[in-house]
C-alpha cells in the first residue's frame, strides 16, 4: 500500500524593501547618500541567505564625489581590519541586523559595517564591506562590490559570502542592511606646505537639476535557494530655497542692468515682474526668458 505524504507547503519568496535617502538634498551640493534594504518573509521564520545584492541609480558620480582617495587592500582588512586601512580609503559607514533559526527560536546578532575603497577590478572602482559584530557568527565577515556602468545610471553590485552560523543550522541570514556613503564622521589628511591638514571629504555631489519625477533606484536581490526579489524607490526633488529660486531667476533675466539690480537689492520678483510685462526685455527676449525659467522650474 502506497504511503500518503502530505502537500508539499508552496514556496514564498522573500519580501524586500529598499529606503533611500539624499541628506542635504540641495541640487548643485555635495550630499550623503544613506541606503536601506529590509528583508523578510511573508510567514515565520528567517529568510534564505542573501547573496547577491544590484542596486541601479542615478548617475550621481560616485567615482568623482571625493571619497575614496586611496585605497585598502582584502587582505590589508582582513589582518588588520578597516582601522588598518589608510583614512582616505574610508567612504562610508553603516550596520547590519542577521536571523539566525535555532529550532523554534531566531537567534539575532548586529554589526558594524565599514565601507573602504578597494583597489580598481577591470577599470572598475571597487569597495569592500567590513561586518563587524561581538557574537561569533558574524564576527568578521568582508564581501566585495564593483562600480560598473549602466545607461543614464550607476551599478553597484555587491557579492555576499554564505557565512555558517551553528552546526545543523542554515547560513546566516541578513535582514536589515544600512550603509551611508558620505563624509558624514570621516577625516581625511594631505600635505600642504610640508604641513600634514586635517579635512573632510567633499560627498557625493548631486546635478543641477533633478528628473522629472526625482532620483529613481532601484535594487534586485538573488538568495542562496535562488530566488529572485526586486524592489525600488524614488527620492522626491527638493523644493527650491528662496537662495536657489532667486539664483535661477536672476539666471533667466536676459537683460545685464536689470540683472545687476535686482542682485543690488530692487528684488528679484520685481525685476522678474518688469520683464515679463515688456520693460527692457523685447517681445522675443521676453518670451525666451519665460520659457527659460519655466523649464529650470520644471526640471527642480
Amino acid at each position: 500500500m502506497a504511503a500518503a505524504w502530505p502537500p508539499a507547503a508552496a514556496y514564498t519568496a522573500p519580501l524586500a524593501t529598499l529606503h533611500v535617502a539624499l541628506t542635504p538634498e540641495r541640487l548643485g551640493q555635495a550630499t550623503s547618500m544613506a541606503i536601506g534594504l529590509d528583508i523578510a518573509t511573508p510567514t515565520d521564520g528567517a529568510p534564505p541567505a542573501l547573496t547577491e545584492v544590484e542596486l541601479l541609480e542615478p548617475d550621481i558620480g560616485i567615482t568623482v564625489s571625493g571619497l575614496g582617495l586611496s585605497t585598502c587592500s582584502r587582505a590589508r582588512l582582513e589582518a588588520l581590519g578597516p582601522q588598518g586601512c589608510p583614512p582616505d580609503s574610508w567612504m562610508g559607514r553603516g550596520s547590519a541586523l542577521a536571523e539566525i533559526p535555532v529550532g523554534p527560536t531566531l537567534l539575532h546578532e548586529t554589526a558594524n559595517v565599514a565601507v573602504v575603497r578597494a583597489p580598481e577590478a577591470d577599470g572598475h572602482l571597487a569597495l569592500l564591506f567590513y561586518a563587524s559584530g561581538e557574537a561569533p557568527a558574524i564576527a568578521q565577515v568582508i564581501f566585495s562590490g564593483l562600480l560598473l556602468p549602466a545607461p543614464d545610471s550607476e551599478r553597484v553590485q555587491i557579492e555576499l559570502p554564505l557565512v555558517p552560523s551553528f552546526p545543523g543550522a542554515p547560513d546566516v541570514a541578513f535582514v536589515k542592511l544600512r550603509v551611508t556613503l558620505g563624509p558624514d564622521g570621516l577625516i581625511y589628511y594631505e600635505r600642504v606646505r610640508g604641513k600634514v591638514v586635517r579635512y573632510r571629504p567633499q560627498g557625493i555631489l548631486l546635478p543641477d537639476r533633478c528628473p522629472r519625477g526625482g532620483f529613481p533606484f532601484a535594487a534586485s536581490l538573488t538568495f542562496v535557494d535562488g530566488s529572485h526579489v526586486s524592489t525600488a524607490t524614488t527620492v522626491p526633488c527638493p523644493k527650491l530655497d528662496w537662495r536657489s529660486r532667486s539664483r535661477r531667476v536672476l539666471a533667466a533675466i536676459p537683460d545685464r542692468a536689470w540683472r545687476s539690480r535686482a542682485a543690488g537689492g530692487i528684488g528679484v520678483d520685481r525685476a522678474w515682474r518688469h520683464h515679463t510685462r515688456g520693460g527692457i526685455a523685447g517681445g522675443g527676449r521676453r518670451r525666451r526668458a519665460v520659457a527659460s525659467l519655466g523649464h529650470r522650474r520644471g526640471a527642480g
